[in-house]
């Protein structure tokens, strides 16, 4: 009986703990369920979404892969000192990234939809 005891405790304890912290969600009342707030949200902040990955997401991307790109470009030319041969293709994927994201400014958002 005592074994019993001690294993239905922490179970009844927790049970207690989840309906206490439980708190019922509704959508808004009127005919608008959740997709229409979920839009009206979108709406009011794909400005701003607009704005931070223009200014901050891009730019961060444009410097890492411009310095991602002249490093390995300084690594091939080395190992083209020393093999005799140049390996063009991480550099060149490297710099199609690169232009890639300078660009996509411009016509990613028409994609998008913004």
């Amino acid at each position: 009986m005592k074994k019993s005891r001690i294993r239905i405790y922490p179970i009844l304890l927790a049970l207690f703990l989840c309906a206490l912290c439980c708190a019922p969600a509704f959508a808004a009342t009127g005919g608008s369920g959740v997709a229409d707030v979920v839009e009206k949200t979108w709406k009011d902040a794909a400005g701003q979404i607009k704005t931070v990955v223009n200014n901050v997401v891009f730019p961060a991307l444009d410097m890492i892969l411009a310095i991602a790109f002249f490093g390995k470009l300084g690594m091939a030319y080395f190992d083209y000192k020393q093999r005799n041969q140049f390996e063009w293709t991480g550099p060149v994927i490297l710099f199609a990234c690169l232009v890639f994201t300078l660009t996509a400014p411009m016509y990613i958002w028409s994609i998008v939809g913004l």
